[in-house]
């Protein structure tokens, strides 16, 4: 790679996305001191439209599609993601090169000035706790069915004013990661346990996309790998994809990745809900394997891809393995009752996008014969 060629990073404009850009071009600026770097922001569709939950927006990619026409078109060489975000099904010739350590992938809970010394369970029937999200949703409900869970869309600091300056929340529920990456430590005041709300897939870790013919970028990238976490979010992306879940279903996994002297172990722990909290389908699986060191791979038809992530220096048997665990996890709640639960999901969310477009029509119409 030309020693003096600028490497441009994609990133959304938010501040938790900026200060997650600048800390990726940070580790590769200690790495790669030569290299020179420049941050490129813009705004996604999931940044612009905040007034509609995510599942109710009707649209795939909401926070990647533009940084990945930014790749595809090479404004951009690489883009860094909260992985979360990244769908289990990336466009043709993209791939992730880079998973980084994942920070705790908890969900935490930040009380309005007046519930500062309560709990969750402490709070009385009819408490509004401000969320977007379908799976903590329907998780909680199953443990708190006398709460209001209220819509709240925007970036951190947007949420955090709607939670301050108003009355309609008793509490809001976000993921640890980003609060700490804010360094708002502070404000969490409480932290869920997976036993009462499994995380999203692939929550608290941070991925580099880019394209899967750039072969340097690939190998520079794939310095930043943390192979604990990599591991972990093959399985849990291949649990998402075969469930072919997204953000209009419920769905929550747990992983926990053990490193032995001989073999190492990953167990998974992954669930899915009823919109309502009512039904639940959960199981847990476990698959031991090997974690030889591999020499440079030699690739005819390029890079191989484990849940869309290439990493040459982790053995195709181990990446295959945690693989199978999720596709096999996923398989088996399915056939224990989770289908008709995610088919009654999708529907309902299709329901509303139908909803929305006849909204959207007539006030197109009444437009246009104001205007005649």
């Amino acid at each position: 790679m030309d020693e003096g060629r600028i490497i441009r990073v994609g990133s959304r404009k938010s501040q938790l996305a900026l200060i997650q850009s600048n800390h990726v071009i940070g580790r590769l600026q200690r790495l790669f001191p030569g290299r020179k770097f420049e941050l490129i922001s813009m705004s996604t569709t999931g940044d612009v439209i905040l007034d509609k939950a995510l599942s109710k927006i009707g649209e795939k990619s909401l926070f990647t599609k533009e940084l990945e026409v930014a790749l595809e078109e090479k404004s951009v060489d690489m883009v860094v993601h909260s992985l979360k975000d990244l769908p289990t099904l990336l466009p043709p010739n993209m791939a992730i090169a880079s998973v980084l350590e994942r920070d705790d992938p908890r969900d935490a809970v930040v009380f309005t000035a007046s519930c500062k010394t309560k709990k969750l369970e402490d709070l009385p029937p009819n408490s509004a706790i401000g969320t977007s999200s379908l799976r903590r949703i329907a998780q909680l409900k199953r443990k708190y069915p006398l709460f209001r869970f209220e819509n709240i869309r925007g970036n951190l600091n947007t949420r955090f004013r709607k939670l301050d300056e108003g009355n309609m929340y008793a509490a809001i529920v976000l993921a640890k990661a980003g609060l700490e990456r804010m360094e708002w430590h502070s404000r969490i005041d409480e932290v869920l346990e997976p036993s009462d709300c499994m995380y999203a897939v692939s929550q608290g870790a941070l991925a580099v996309e880019c394209r899967s013919d750039d072969q340097e970028m690939i190998e520079m990238l794939s310095t930043l790998h943390h192979t604990g976490t990599l591991l972990r979010v093959v399985a849990e992306r291949a649990f998402l994809r075969t469930l072919e879940g997204g953000c209009t279903v419920p769905v929550a996994v747990h992983t926990v990745f053990t490193e032995g002297d001989s073999k190492c172990e990953l167990s998974m722990d992954g669930g899915v809900f009823s919109l309502d909290g009512f039904q639940a389908i959960t199981n847990s699986m476990q698959t031991r394997f090997t974690l030889e060191p591999v020499s440079k791979k030699m690739r005819t038809n390029g890079p191989s891809l484990f849940s869309s992530i290439v990493a040459e220096d982790v053995n195709d048997s181990a990446l295959a393995a945690v693989e199978t665990l999720g596709r096999q996890l996923a398989e088996t709640l399915l056939q224990n009752g989770a289908k008709p639960i995610l088919d009654e999901a999708k529907a309902e969310a299709e329901a509303e996008l139908r909803k929305q477009k006849v909204e959207r029509d007539l006030k197109r119409n009444e437009a246009c014969e104001k205007a005649v």
